[in-house]
């Protein structure tokens, strides 16, 4: 009788470890929001996103634009067939956003380089209606979105009407579908940062409206990690858009005679594997002022901001590893 006991402990213990490890391993649904174009640590993030799906950590289920140069939703198409994911829906703002084309002129030669369906931002939908779609179908509470630009989709979507996709409102909807929000936005406690100042409405009608938690990864995290140079020396790596949108925009940047600091990457990071043991949170809430600069209050409870626990050496590692995996064949 004692050994049958026994036994059957063992089999419980070993059936819920089972349970638990699988739970660990499901992938964390993700919408990425991007305004890749100003900058190519976007590139390391949303390489970042498909090799951390390849590894059955992420699943991708909407990419989409918060800038409106012409070419931005080709770019997006550009990686998501370079890493075997042609069919992930990208959606673009359509009405009134921020249009920057990148300085280095990257995105030139990719689009010229590797094959892409999508050719023009008229090929997309609008991206509200792709991020409702997504969040209609999902379970609930289920999706983190991760935005490493500008937040004009985020405004749109908290401000948009049902439709044919779910009879909710914005922030009904996600507050019913979305988990948490992790941005690349602002500089803590408090300053002036790029992705919050270039639509400084959209930035506070998102940000202090938002109705479920929000991680924020501020300028000051990803100030410090410098990366990308292994990868434009590893002569093993050819055929890459990621590597080529380093390769170039490194060599013509002084400044990023280092590596480039890696906002972005931070940001999807800690939306797919969580900020512990590498960074902890602080609790409060953002602040924008009209300027679009930012303070933090303390009172406030729902929303966070990275504080730095691991070192930025150590981040660049894993950062570097990431970006350096290429596609499945």
């Amino acid at each position: 009788m004692i050994y049958r006991i026994a036994f059957s402990i063992i089999c419980i213990f070993f059936a819920l470890n089972v349970t638990a490890q699988q739970q660990v391993k499901k992938p964390v649904s993700i919408i990425f929001d991007s305004d890749i174009g100003p900058d190519y640590d976007d590139v390391g993030a949303i390489t970042m996103l498909h090799v951390m799906e390849e590894k059955g950590e992420a699943k991708i289920l909407a990419t989409g634009a918060s800038n409106q140069y012409e070419g931005i939703a080709a770019v997006l198409n550009v990686f998501n067939t370079y890493f075997n994911r042609p069919e992930i829906p990208i959606g673009i703002p359509k009405g009134k956003g921020v249009n920057i084309n990148d300085s280095q002129h990257w995105t030139d030669t990719i689009l010229a380089k590797y094959p892409h369906k999508i050719k023009f931002n008229n090929d997309v939908p609008d991206a509200v209606e792709v991020y409702r779609k997504a969040l209609a179908a999902q379970p609930d509470h289920s999706v983190t979105i991760v935005t490493v630009g500008f937040l004009t989709n985020m405004a749109n979507l908290l401000n948009s009407t049902g439709d044919k996709y779910s009879p909710l409102n914005g922030k009904e909807l996600i507050k019913k579908k979305v988990k948490q929000l992790v941005s690349m936005a602002g500089k803590f406690p408090s300053g002036n940062e790029f992705n919050v100042e270039k639509d400084a409405i959209a930035s506070k009608n998102a940000l202090e409206n938002w109705p479920t938690s929000v991680i924020f990864s501020g300028f000051e995290i990803g100030e410090k990690i410098k990366t990308g140079l292994p990868l434009i020396h590893n002569n093993k790596i050819q055929n890459s858009p990621t590597k080529d949108a380093f390769r170039i925009s490194i060599t013509i940047s002084p400044e990023d005679s280092a590596g480039r600091m890696s906002w972005d990457e931070t940001a999807v990071f800690v939306a797919v594997k969580g900020y512990s043991p590498y960074y902890t949170l602080h609790q409060g809430k953002i602040k924008i002022a009209d300027d679009g600069s930012n303070s933090w209050d303390e009172n406030a409870k729902g929303q966070y901001y990275l504080v730095e626990k691991a070192s930025p050496k150590e981040m660049e590692d894993i950062i570097n590893n990431l970006i350096m995996q290429q596609p499945k064949k």
